[in-house]
């Protein structure tokens, strides 16, 4: 069972600028990190449950429409190709200042229902990592949990680095984002291989 694949594509998609990674940074550099945690706890909460609804959806594609699965595995591919690409080419932005209300447990909870990045997370790594390593519902659960624990590991890194790293991540940002891509690329190839 390689699960190297997984991690990687969860540590890349999770770690990359998002809504939830840009708005833990940009509050914790405003407001502190203690002032972030409800909102990541919200965040936790909704990621959490969008890879369940990710597992459960996936697992009846996948037992029902097995000829689907390679299609899946090459949409996915292109799918992280294209961000690998789009992440390559970015330029450097500057976070804008948000209003101070809005990181409430709830609003990081209900971010994740229209959050692309989130969704396309949870179809992409358990249709194309996670169903190849086992389909019973301990294993949906337990990936889930490790699904959702990379990504609020990646909110609680921004939220640090936005106390404490914000003008060097500012600075390299191209070079951070052209390693990132490259990473992307690896996870992208090993779903064909």
């Amino acid at each position: 069972m390689n699960i190297i694949p997984l991690v990687t594509y969860a540590i890349i998609a999770s770690f990359t600028p998002g809504p939830n990674n840009i708005l833990s940074m940009t509050h914790a550099r405003n407001m502190g990190f203690r002032k972030t945690l409800p909102f990541i706890g919200g965040v936790a909460a909704g990621c959490l449950l969008i890879m369940f609804l990710c597992s459960y959806f996936n697992l009846i594609l996948h037992q029902y429409i097995p000829r689907i699965t390679p299609i899946l595995n090459l949409l996915g591919c292109v799918y992280m190709l294209y961000l690998a690409i789009k992440m390559m080419r970015s330029t450097p932005k500057d976070a804008e200042e948000n209003n101070k209300n809005q990181y409430s447990f709830l609003f990081g909870f209900t971010l994740q229902f229209i959050n692309p990045k989130v969704i396309l997370y949870g179809l992409t790594a358990i249709s194309v990592f996670v169903l190849p390593l086992g389909q019973s519902h301990v294993q949906l659960i337990v990936f889930s949990f490790l699904l959702t624990l990379i990504g609020i590991s990646a909110n609680m890194t921004w939220a640090f680095g936005g106390l404490l790293f914000q003008n060097f991540l500012l600075k390299y940002e191209r070079p951070v984002n052209m390693v990132m891509g490259i990473l992307l690329i690896y996870s992208a190839l090993s779903i064909l291989m």
